[in-house]
């Protein structure tokens, strides 16, 4: 199958792939694993670390060229010799200070922590998964500004969502904000860094038509993932998501599909190769 005729498939992971219990549905796992072997380039985007993305990709049984990870931060390559089989081919950083001085008297009940080049975590108190994690330290606060991130990330308990949007907006920084059993989480990212913004590197790199491009995902951090996917090609916002009320006007809507009907509507095989667009839903199968 040549780059024109095969399709980019990103697809997040929590709310997307993976069941409220954290593993991968044996349904969704055939249909990944079935798109994939037809020759079609199948990818993991995703807000995860690195570490926390290589066990879905294993779950999966693929083997992608590519990964996005830590929402469009990081991207990496599929590379026999490195750690896991992938090596970081591109890593977007800044410097976290002026992010985390503005935010800690706003939110002063935060927990903080920040994710470095090297997909190791710092943070400052008991963080969910992150202090479970084995690239991870428990530092003061001071020492998470000394270092370039590809991310931030703050909890606050006691504050809402919109509490955490306000502070950064004054900021001008690239923003996502997610629940995850918590009031407020907010992950911010280098300015202009999204699942987007990484995807169209792999994109480019592998010569596959902006036409051919097809992404699935759930929340407000796959938005810019889901405009950009359905400009031209197919993006499709999961049932429930709370990416849908969000997305821009200006581009065709996506359509929204259970986790076991992600690929339900677009025909991506060798035989179809017209260009799919997310206002046209069929009900043929991939």
């Amino acid at each position: 199958m040549t780059s024109h005729d095969r399709w980019l498939i990103a697809l997040d992971i929590d709310g997307t792939l993976l069941t409220n219990h954290g593993d991968v549905a044996p349904e969704v796992s055939s249909e990944v694993t079935r798109v994939f072997e037809a020759g079609h380039e199948v990818m993991l985007a995703t807000g995860r670390s690195w570490a926390e993305t290589a066990p879905v990709i294993e779950a999966l049984n693929i083997s992608p060229e590519y990964v996005v990870c830590s929402n469009g931060a990081m991207v990496l390559k599929k590379d026999a010799l490195a750690d896991r089989g992938y090596r970081r081919e591109y890593v977007e950083t800044f410097n976290p200070a002026s992010v985390l001085t503005t935010i800690r008297p706003a939110l002063p009940e935060g927990t903080f922590a920040v994710e470095d080049a090297n997909g190791a975590y710092y943070y400052t108190e008991s963080f969910p998964y992150v202090s479970q994690m084995h690239e991870a330290h428990q530092v003061d606060f001071d020492e998470l500004m000394h270092r370039e991130v590809t991310r931030v990330v703050v909890i606050s308990p006691s504050d809402d969502t919109e509490a955490f949007l306000q502070v950064v907006e004054k900021m001008g920084l690239h923003r996502v904000t997610y629940n995850i059993g918590y009031t407020a989480w907010l992950d911010i990212a280098p300015d202009g860094v999204n699942k987007a913004t990484g995807l169209e590197k792999v994109r480019e790199h592998l010569g596959i038509p902006r036409s051919r491009v097809f992404a699935a995902g759930d929340g407000r951090n796959d938005i810019e993932m889901l405009e950009w996917a359905a400009k031209l090609g197919r993006g499709v916002a999961m049932e429930g998501s709370s990416a849908h009320p969000f997305l821009s006007t200006d581009s065709p809507t996506p359509w929204r599909a259970s986790s076991w009907h992600i690929f339900a509507g677009a025909r991506i095989s060798p035989r179809h190769r017209q260009p799919l667009r997310s206002r046209t839903v069929g009900s043929d199968s991939l």
